[in-house]
């Protein structure tokens, strides 16, 4: 089931290539690739799980609250990370020409699912 809500994830979106599910563990729980994607989500979910952690401990610190989302944007990829629970967290890639809004509001949507089926 993670997986088809990864899939629809991404092929709702313009310009996404990839979504993925893991825990701060670095561990992926699962991942969907598009057939054009050409990236391997989960390598960029590991890189990207120690800074996520950083944020975590840096957010805590400062007493802003939890992290809720956060957005990596390089010069041929964007990568929107949602924090789901303390444990796990989504990622989405998405190409520049890609639609980033509507990346973020399909994230906020799909979380739900995906923290209901982690229980």
């Amino acid at each position: 089931m993670f997986r088809e809500n990864l899939k629809r994830l991404v092929a709702d979106t313009e310009g996404a290539v990839a979504g993925l599910l893991m825990g701060f563990d670095g561990i992926s729980v699962d991942s969907y690739t598009a057939p054009d994607g050409g990236i391997d989500i989960t390598t960029v979910g590991m890189e990207f799980s120690f800074i996520l952690t950083q944020v975590r401990k840096a957010a805590e610190i400062l007493e802003v609250g939890g992290v809720q989302e956060i957005a990596i944007r390089a010069e041929t990829l964007t990568i929107l990370i949602r924090v789901l629970s303390p444990e796990y967290f989504i990622a989405l890639a998405i190409r520049p020409e890609g639609n980033f809004g509507k990346g973020r509001y399909l994230m906020r949507v799909v979380a739900p699912k995906l923290q209901a089926e982690l229980v």
